[in-house]
């Protein structure tokens, strides 16, 4: 079994557990269910911004601990003020270190946030609109096209973006019309290689009004330039800002040099 079969088989338990506490009667009781949501789309289509959706996450099962001590409050409120497009926020528990309450966190910012978790169940989109989240991810590698248009479809339904992720030409026929966005990941979940090269390689061939976002194994202002230039609208990056002493300064930094290249550019 490989490490997303793992998580899967894990998640399944886990959403099991919470549906027996947790009734979706008294998710939507929670105050931001019914917040104004932000949209993810217009947020990453807006010139005036950086395309960055930047990621708060503890550990991962590849890297292990990678910022144990960097508060989800002081990164989140960083990266939106040093204009980042979006945010999202690992909410898997065992295998990241995340948790729902990481949501309501970082909903101190006026700013697209992405629920970024293994979204296998209808309960999970209704927990990612209770706790704050604008945006789902849905991962095609552990959905079928039948499942990623039901769970699209609900998300719709509770005023969710989604950004579907794929990672081979044969995860294509996964886009449906309620998708807003796809995620090319760079990383393969199965066995954790990351490859910069898939997300050129299946941008073309995604639906011109869905924006591109690049996932994975973007640690520098030339790889942005490149992927922005070739039409990408998105770029999720965790693990390098997370990775630094100071996640908050090491974003900072990564923007100012951004705007910089664009600028000579």
């Amino acid at each position: 079994m490989n490490i997303l079969d793992t998580i899967i088989t894990q998640k399944r338990i886990e959403v099991k557990e919470r549906k027996a506490i947790r009734s979706v009667e008294d998710l939507q009781k929670e105050p931001l269910f019914t917040k104004v949501t932000c949209s993810l789309k217009q947020s990453l289509l807006d010139p005036s911004k950086t395309g960055i959706i930047a990621e708060y996450k503890r550990k991962s099962p590849s890297k292990g601990l990678i910022n144990g001590t960097a508060t989800v409050e002081e990164v989140t409120a960083a990266y939106t003020s040093n204009g980042a497009s979006g945010i999202s926020v690992l909410t898997d528990e065992q295998f990241f270190g995340g948790s729902i309450n990481d949501l309501v966190a970082a909903n101190i910012n006026a700013i697209p946030i992405l629920r970024k978790d293994f979204m296998i169940d209808e309960y999970q989109l209704v927990e990612a609109r209770a706790f704050g989240a604008d945006v789902i991810l849905l991962i095609a590698a552990c959905l079928n096209p039948e499942e990623v248009q039901r769970l699209a479809v609900k998300a719709k339904l509770l005023g969710l973006e989604v950004l579907l992720e794929i990672h081979k030409e044969e995860e294509l026929g996964h886009i449906c019309e309620e998708v807003d966005l796809v995620g090319i990941n760079n990383r393969n979940l199965k066995d954790f290689e990351v490859d910069i090269n898939k997300s050129m390689q299946l941008l073309n061939m995604l639906p011109a009004n869905k924006p591109a976002v690049a996932e994975s194994g973007i640690n520098n202002v030339d790889t942005i330039v490149t992927l922005q230039q070739a039409g990408f609208k998105g770029f999720l990056i965790g693990e390098h800002f997370m990775k630094a002493s100071n996640p908050s300064i090491a974003f900072a930094d990564f923007v100012t040099q951004l705007k910089a290249k664009q600028h000579a550019g």
